[in-house]
This record gives C-alpha cells, sequence and structure tokens, in this order.
C-alpha cells in the first residue's frame, strides 16, 4: 500500500502514488457514504469510472450499489495452460483463422441460438422469475460464446514455465448491460423518493439488500456473473479445439476463471459486509488469479495473499492511462505497431481507431504488479504471441 488518504468519513487506501484527479474524487465518494464499512481500497491500475473508479473495493453494510459493479456484470478472465511449449508463427496464424471462424467478435452474435444446457443454471427460482433476464433471454442465447468489442481480447501466449497459454477477457455482453441500467435506474428512483442525502451526481444511488429491489437485483447480478463464466467458457473450448485442429497432440489443463466486477457477500474484520469490486480480482489466501496487461506487455498469473486491508483484492489488469479518444489522438499509428511488431507480436492494430486499445494506452504492467506484491505473488509471467481484439 503506498498511503493512506484521511480526511474523509472514512479513510481511503490507496496501491498506487499518481492516482488520476476524477478518480480520487469518486473514491472520496464512496469513502462519505453513510453506509461504507471501515475504507475504501484503491488498486494500483486505478482510472476514473462511473460513480466508482475502476480497480475499487467497497464494502457496504446491508447495502448493494449498482453502478460500483458496474455494466459489463461478471467481466472477467480465463486462462488455460496447454501441452505445447512453442508454436510456430505459420501455425499460430492458421489457429487465429479457426478462432476467428469460431468465435464472434466485436457486435457480431452467432447466427442461431446456442444450446440452452449451456446457460447459467438457476436454484430455487426459474429465469421467468428474473424481470429483466427473461426478456433478454433469447437474445443471450446467441451471445454467448461471443467476445464483445471494446478491451476485450483473446490471446495466445508464452508462459515463462515453458508453455504455451491461452486467454480470454471478456463479460456478459448485452445481459449484463441491460439488468445494471434497469437497476441504477431504479435504485435512483427509489433514492429520491426516499429522500436520500446523496448527490445524484455522484451517481452512486444505492439499494438496501433486504428490500424487493435490493434482492432482485442481487439474484439477476448473480445470473449474469455466471453467464459471463458460461460466455468465457464456450469461447475457450472453440479456442482449445482450433488450436487442436492445427497443433494436435495437445492437451490442456483445467480453466483458470475469476472474475473483476460484482458484489458478493463476504466477511471482513469479523463483519458479514457486501463486497463491491468494480474492476478488482478477488485475491484470498492461495486463490489463482488472473493480471492481463496489454497487448504489448506480459499479462500474469498470480496467487492471491489474503492482505485484509485490500478486502483480499488485487488490480485486474494493467489499467489505462488514456482515455479512449485521447489515445485516438495522441498516440502514433507507426510507432505504436512497430512496438509489437518488434516483439514479434501477431497483434490488433491496424487503424487509429484501433488505437483506444495499444499499448501506449495503458499504463506499465510491470510497475502495476510492483505496486501489490503484498496483495499476491506472481506464478508465471505469460508474454503475448498473438492477440484478437472485439
Amino acid at each position: 500500500m503506498k498511503k493512506t488518504v484521511k480526511t474523509e468519513k472514512h479513510p481511503i487506501k490507496l496501491w498506487l502514488s499518481d492516482i488520476e484527479a476524477g478518480a480520487l474524487e469518486q473514491a472520496r465518494n464512496l469513502a462519505n457514504l453513510p453506509f461504507i464499512f471501515r475504507h475504501v481500497a484503491i488498486m494500483p491500475d486505478a482510472h476514473q469510472g462511473y460513480g466508482m473508479p475502476i480497480g475499487g473495493v467497497m464494502a457496504a453494510e446491508a447495502t448493494v450499489i449498482p453502478n460500483a459493479v458496474g455494466v459489463d456484470i461478471g467481466c472477467g478472465m480465463c486462462a488455460v495452460k496447454t501441452s505445447l511449449t512453442r508454436i510456430s508463427t505459420d501455425k499460430l496464424r492458421a489457429v487465429l483463422s479457426g478462432i476467428r471462424s469460431a468465435v464472434p467478435l466485436g457486435f457480431a452474435h452467432h447466427k442461431q441460438a446456442q444450446d440452452p444446457a449451456l446457460m447459467p443454471k438457476t436454484v430455487g427460482y426459474t429465469v421467468a422469475d428474473l424481470s429483466i433476464i427473461s426478456q433478454e433471454y433469447h437474445s443471450a442465447l446467441r451471445q454467448l460464446g461471443t467476445l464483445g468489442g471494446g478491451n476485450h481480447f483473446i490471446e495466445v501466449q508464452q508462459g515463462s514455465d515453458g508453455h504455451v497459454w491461452l486467454m480470454v477477457h471478456s463479460g456478459s455482453r448485452n445481459l449484463g448491460f441491460k439488468v445494471a441500467h434497469h437497476y441504477n435506474r431504479l435504485a435512483g428512483e427509489l433514492n429520491r423518493k426516499w429522500g436520500s442525502q446523496i448527490p445524484p451526481k455522484w451517481q452512486l444511488d444505492f439499494l438496501p439488500v433486504d428490500s424487493k429491489p435490493g434482492q432482485a437485483y442481487l439474484r439477476e447480478m448473480g445470473y449474469c456473473v455466471e453467464f459471463a463464466y458460461a460466455n468465457r467458457q464456450l469461447m475457450m473450448e472453440r479456442i482449445k479445439a482450433a488450436l487442436a485442429a492445427v497443433m494436435a497432440p495437445v492437451s490442456f489443463e483445467p480453466l483458470i476463471n475469476i472474475a473483476h466486477n460484482y458484489a458478493a457477500a463476504e466477511e471482513h474484520f469479523g463483519r458479514w459486509v457486501v463486497v463491491h469490486r468494480k474492476g478488482a480480482t478477488r485475491a484470498l489466501p492461495g486463490e489463482i488469479g488472473i493480471i492481463p496487461g496489454s497487448q504489448g506487455t506480459p499479462s500474469y498469473i498470480v496467487r492471491g495473499l489474503g492482505n485484509a486491508e485490500s478486502f483480499a483484492s488485487c488490480s485486474h489488469g494493467a489499467g489505462r492511462k488514456m482515455g479512449r479518444k485521447q489515445a485516438q489522438r495522441q498516440l502514433d499509428l507507426a510507432t505504436e505497431k512497430k512496438r509489437l511488431e518488434d516483439q514479434g507480436i501477431i497483434h490488433a492494430i491496424r487503424h487509429t481507431g484501433d488505437l483506444e486499445e495499444a499499448a501506449g494506452a495503458y499504463k506499465d504492467i510491470d510497475e502495476v504488479i510492483d505496486n501489490q506484491l503484498d496483495l499476491i505473488e506472481v506464478v508465471v509471467e505469460l508474454r503475448p504471441l498473438a492477440v484478437i481484439k472485439g
């Protein structure tokens, strides 16, 4: 931990030295909420989001804030270690072609609905009991196993353990967006009705967890988290098949999966609270997690240390240092392409518009890792060989 801000109602604990002004203001807002528990934790990849910083961790008493989870509910990472120790460029290009044929990218969906058996299972309720998800269910069947756009990616990587790895970053697609938008709007309407003293401009409207709307949100949010996991699982199965079609025989170790946008009931400092992680990863003692870099920098398989001060959390990636439009304006296309090509990376930077996801738009992943060595330990470093973006 780098420093603690003590000027607000509750402390703000920072794992970075150079937090941007907008993200710090949002952290201050969180620290002054009436239901905050103990302190706010800000991870080393933090930057400004909607309501709560990306890279923020907050524990609340009997309260959930939809905007402190975000619109891509359940977004996260999965990774698989393969038995391969190397792959040639020609073979790699053939694998990428197979992946693009099997996994729709960007706004694309499957033309046909996927098997409903792959959707999350419900216990004690049915999909019909979920007001938003029931409306979006059939659309979601065509989104299952699709990457999406923005910062979502598929990578083939070379591990410091000598093995080739596969990695996917994706979320709950339009399903999570619809749930987040509905309940954030509902929370705002109810907060105005209740006479909440939390300023609307903070974008931190809340729902009591023991209320009917609060319970409804938690149930639909939980379904979205599971849908995002199912989405990554299906993509990974098809990525593995694309690799096996070119590189057989090949075997695969079990999937590593972890989400970084969700809220969950957890016990911390002897109290059950609702921990909100928005662009942050759980890092319980011994828990294996994933911290991705950017297109031109390493990603890391890590092991959690269970640091109580971070509510057993760590960063979810490198974190942006430039906004998307800023990156398109300020970064040089030739320079960013050369950065990747000099490393032999098959990349996804083609046009000026792609610069929003260039390595230069992101923080230094090595510094981000160094700033949280009290939260995690590195298990494997993964260097990118090829990248597919949404």
